[in-house]
Parts: structure tokens; C-alpha cells; sequence
């Protein structure tokens, strides 16, 4: 083994024309969209030359505007469709094998959809024996994109695949070998001669990373909501469990614990500490305080999170000053807070600047809804040279209107889509 099994849509005449693989490597040339079982998930693939194919992978996944991955055979492919340095070259080549983000080349003969405007690209190159048999097969670049609908976890079971991935892929390769682990693709750029990893998954994780101050006893920080990843430590080593996705349903929240259990069976770490986002709604959180007593767990502010790792990742263990332009946190004051200035050390902070504060109407929808947010700035946003705190701005009656006006349009147009 392993051996290869080749499933065709009902939908769809079947393309078997002999082997799986080259069965597979047909319908990619035609046009049509193939999971592909791999290492650790299951991979949506189509042909990255083909811009039909592409938007088509783009409306069943629900992936409107990120750019896609591409793979490609050999190095020399790549130097075709991006400006590769010594450096990336090296990260490409290597045994983690993660997509390395390129400036992208015109001419390169993919479809404009799979960057989607984006001046990067993200290549990498195969990885296991099957990715070099279709891609020898299919003879042009693939888009690999994660095998999962936006916001659900990759999915790496073959009767989950079925279910899940029925309405985006029109065939399946799939192979005999169980996937115990579930290692979404890791993401990497160079910056200044440097490599950095921006999505730590399938080669790096749960590869150890060093801690300056050695935790006393072991440690498990369960992450915040959105690219929710978990840290397990153990003396002066933290181990970074793979990109989750976003953690807000109960399959992410599954995949979460299945790989925690994994993981901590692997290493042989039982936690004795957990510490959590201070945001009480999170899931990670209501994890946290379900299988912890209050005296094992430890609330921490989201933007503090942020500054504290990144002084750790650069050994600093004093005091220094941390600025987090990040999403939205829960603050010790009950408030979101986002965009801050922290004077802090690893277990405390002061904060000394921030952005203003203005409501969210709607809540989270907000985040969802941009014309919400720029409403409530417009409408409600605090006033930072005024002594007194809070008041609102005085806007002219007939931008109200506008605003108002466009909201009800929008809520009705949202109805209308949902229907």
C-alpha cells in the first residue's frame, strides 16, 4: 500500500478510465473540482491554469477573496510564477514543505482567480509520494486549497469527507491509510532574509519552541476564538498545536479536543494549569472553566497575550513596551478593547494609549457588517479630548438619514439572501 480508490459524484458521468490516479488527473484536466485525501487532511484540488474551475472552487467553498495555494512539481515551476530568493528557495525545498508566500510573477499562465488581486503568491511544493504521482499526471499547477467549507475544520476522516465535502468536490482520491492527526498546511514568508511562519501546521507543529522563563508546572493555554490554535508546556518547551481554524461551532470545538487528546498522549503531558482568554463568551474559555477548578485556571487579556509572546519569542523577560494592533479583546474593564499600547512585563501590564471607544450595534454582527461599525463610530464614538468622558458626535440630520437608510437596505437584502 497505500492503495488508491477513485469515488465519482452520482451527479456526474464517471471519468474512470483505468487507475484512480489517472482517473483523478483527467477530471482535473477537465475542469472539475477533486478532493484529494493527503498527510493530514483532506485537500481541495483543481486546475490552477483553468479560471472556469477556479471561480467554481471558489463558489462551492464559499471563498470569495482569499488567495488560493498553489502546487507545483519542481522548483523551476515555481521561478515561472514568482521571484524566488536563495532563502525561499531553501524554505520551499526543505522537509516542512509550507506554502512560502511569493511576489507574484505575470505571465506564469495561472487563472486571475487564484490570487484574487493579491500581489503574493502562495506556492509549495509536494510533499508525499501521491502529490508527486497526480501532479506528474495532471502536468500543470493544482490548486491545494484546505479540504473544509469556510470556518469548519479540515476534515480528514473518509465518511466525514463524503458528507462534508459533497456539494464542493465533484470526485474523491482518496487512499487506505488512517489520518490520525489533523495538520492543516503551514504558511511561511521571508522578511528581510528571515524566514517567518505565519500559520505553524503540517512540518513545524508540534515541534518544541524554547521559553525563557521555564514554566513550573505543566501548562495548557487552550487559545482565544478566532485561528484558534493550543499550547501545551512543559518546563522551558511549549509545544504549538496546529492551526484549528476559527474555534465557533461544535466541529472546530471537537477537533480542538480530539487534538488536544492527541497530543497530550503523545507528549505525556497531564496540565495542571490552564490559562484562558479573559473573554468569558469564548468557547476556549467555557473549556477552561468547565474541566478546571478556579484555582488552576488563569484569565488572560487578550492584547497582553499578544505582546507578552512576542517579548518571549525575542527572550525579553523584563519590562518593555508593547503595542497590539490587533482585533477585538476582552478588557479588564469589561469593554472590547483593540489597538493598544501596553507597558508590561510577562505577568503584568499598564495600558498608556488606546484608540476610542464606540458601540458595536449589533454586537459581533458589527465585525460582519463593516457599514455597522463605521455607523456606531459616526454616531457614538468617545471623544478623547473631551475631560469628561464619553459624548457623542454631532452629525448632520441628513448623514443620519443616509446611514440609517443604507442599514435597513442592507438588513433587508441579508433577509432576502437568507431566504
Amino acid at each position: 500500500g497505500p492503495r488508491l480508490a477513485y469515488r465519482v459524484s452520482q451527479s456526474l458521468p464517471s471519468s474512470w478510465a483505468g487507475d484512480a490516479l489517472s482517473a483523478a488527473a483527467d477530471d482535473l484536466r477537465s475542469g472539475r473540482v477533486v478532493a484529494v485525501k493527503g498527510l493530514g487532511g483532506y485537500h481541495l484540488a483543481c486546475d490552477a491554469t483553468n479560471e472556469a474551475a477556479v471561480v467554481r472552487l471558489r463558489d462551492r467553498k464559499r471563498r470569495w477573496a482569499k488567495p488560493f495555494a498553489v502546487m507545483v512539481a519542481d522548483i523551476a515551476t515555481v521561478a515561472r510564477l514568482g521571484q524566488v530568493s536563495a532563502v525561499e528557495e531553501s524554505l520551499l525545498t526543505g522537509p516542512a514543505r509550507p506554502i512560502v508566500l511569493l511576489a507574484a510573477l505575470d505571465g506564469g499562465g495561472l487563472a486571475p482567480s487564484v490570487r484574487a488581486g493579491a500581489a503574493e503568491l502562495g506556492v509549495f511544493l509536494p510533499y508525499t509520494p501521491l502529490h508527486h504521482l497526480l501532479l506528474a499526471e495532471a502536468g500543470r499547477p493544482l490548486v491545494m486549497t484546505s479540504g473544509n467549507i469556510a470556518d469548519e475544520p479540515l476534515a480528514i476522516d473518509d465518511g466525514d469527507a463524503a458528507v462534508r465535502l459533497a456539494g464542493v468536490a465533484d470526485a474523491f482520491l482518496d487512499h487506505d491509510r488512517e489520518i490520525r492527526a489533523r495538520y492543516d498546511d503551514s504558511v511561511a514568508r521571508v522578511v528581510a532574509g528571515r524566514p517567518q511562519v505565519l500559520r505553524r501546521g503540517r512540518g513545524y507543529a508540534p515541534q518544541a519552541i524554547g521559553l525563557p522563563v521555564p514554566a513550573p508546572v505543566p501548562v495548557l493555554a487552550v487559545g482565544a476564538e478566532l485561528k484558534h490554535t493550543f499550547t501545551l508546556a512543559r518546563g522551558a518547551h511549549a509545544h504549538v498545536a496546529p492551526h484549528n481554524g476559527d474555534l465557533e461551532d461544535l466541529r472546530t470545538h471537537d477537533a480542538f479536543t480530539d487534538g488536544l487528546a492527541h497530543l497530550s498522549r503523545l507528549l505525556a503531558i497531564e496540565p495542571e494549569v490552564v490559562a484562558h482568554d479573559l473573554h468569558p463568551e469564548y468557547l476556549s474559555t467555557k473549556y477552561a472553566v468547565a474541566r478546571f477548578a478556579p484555582d488552576r485556571r488563569i484569565a488572560v487579556q487578550h492584547h497582553h497575550a499578544h505582546v507578552a509572546s512576542c517579548a518571549a519569542e525575542h527572550g525579553v523577560t523584563g519590562p518593555f513596551l508593547g503595542v497590539a494592533y490587533d482585533g477585538l479583546g476582552m478588557g479588564d474593564d469589561g469593554t472590547l478593547w483593540g489597538g493598544e499600547v501596553l507597558v508590561a512585563d510577562m505577568v503584568s501590564y499598564r495600558r498608556v494609549a488606546r484608540f476610542g471607544r464606540a458601540p458595536l450595534p449589533g454586537g459581533a454582527l458589527a465585525v460582519r457588517r463593516p457599514y455597522r461599525m463605521a455607523l456606531g463610530y459616526l454616531l457614538g464614538a468617545e471623544r478623547l479630548d473631551d475631560a469628561d468622558g464619553p459624548d457623542s458626535l454631532e452629525l448632520p440630520a441628513d448623514l443620519v438619514a443616509t446611514f440609517t437608510a443604507r442599514l435597513d437596505r442592507s438588513e433587508e437584502h441579508t433577509a432576502e439572501l437568507q431566504s
